[in-house]
């Protein structure tokens, strides 16, 4: 794990950070997980639970790579107060560096890509993808870790996941995969393109995935959004395709909610700006 100021805490301004350093797993590679709990946790209530990709990007800018974050402990802690959102942890899940993409890439779409294609996400996954393997983590030793340690809401209706970029896909496949246990993703700037560069086949890919395995918009909600500059620029299309699936599986305004930004960026400080609009979509108080 890195050393030096990006194996520091995160400090918040509201809440509190518990860290649990290389957490162990026998499904992938150990990494830090930073447990977010609101100003007023308490053990007497129920919090619903939010799973978050790239965990060192979420609280404190004075620590990640970049000098950006997403504020997510300001963000929530107004939305709670606002009385706009349910009480909610918040697990920061690190990624690990050198096998973010690995870990990331969803696995059955790739399956699903001619020869080529495939091969030429392998070169750049660097290894074989374990996308799957991730998941198991998450749903078989993460979540079960955080349901015995806190206070927390456990069923499908109250479990989330969110992540951007690449996150963003893994969130997306996760709801896929795992329908019992997660109703709601937030896929902030999904990297549709899979590579670093634009192609179709891809997203074509996660696209043929998504028409057999969606799940019920009955009891699941999904959030996507994108921008216009930088490696978003190439999602327009992509995103078009996939909205016309969701309509075709029966999602509607009341379960899905695509969202463009004209102007903003592939950035933690684009989605710090909207990030209270995915909390309040997935996660608002019945009334």
């Amino acid at each position: 794990m890195q050393s030096n100021i990006f194996s520091q805490v995160p400090s918040v301004s509201s809440g509190s950070i518990v860290r649990y350093e290389n957490f162990k797993s026998k499904y992938i590679t150990p990494r830090n997980i930073d447990v977010w709990l609101p100003q007023d946790y308490d053990t007497a209530k129920k919090y619903a639970v939010l799973y978050m990709q790239d965990g060192q990007m979420l609280f404190d800018s004075a620590i990640t790579w970049d000098g950006q974050e997403w504020m997510v402990d300001e963000t929530m802690t107004r939305l709670m107060d606002e009385n706009k959102i349910k009480p909610c942890i918040v697990v920061g899940i690190w990624n690990s560096g050198a096998t973010r993409d690995a870990d990331y890439i969803p696995q059955k779409p790739i399956a699903l890509l001619d020869d080529s294609t495939r091969k030429e996400i392998l070169k750049d996954v660097l290894q074989q993808p374990r996308a799957d393997n991730y998941l198991l983590f998450i749903t078989k030793e993460l979540k079960p870790f955080i349901d015995s340690t806190y206070s927390t809401l456990k069923d499908q209706a109250n479990t989330f996941i969110a992540g951007s970029s690449k996150g963003g896909l893994i969130s997306l496949y996760a709801i896929c995969e795992y329908p019992y246990v997660f109703g709601g993703a937030a896929c902030i700037s999904i990297h549709w393109p899979g590579l670093m560069r634009q192609n179709r086949q891809f997203p074509e890919a996660m696209n043929k995935y998504l028409i057999e395995k969606l799940p019920s918009s009955k009891n699941h909600k999904i959030y996507f959004d994108y921008g216009s500059e930088t490696l978003d620029a190439m999602y327009k299309p992509w995103q078009q395709m996939v909205d016309s699936t969701m309509r075709v599986k029966g999602y509607s305004e009341k379960n899905w909610m695509t969202k463009y930004f004209p102007g903003e960026d592939h950035s933690e400080r684009a989605w710090q700006k909207r990030f209270n609009i995915p909390m309040e979509f997935l996660l608002p108080i019945k009334k």
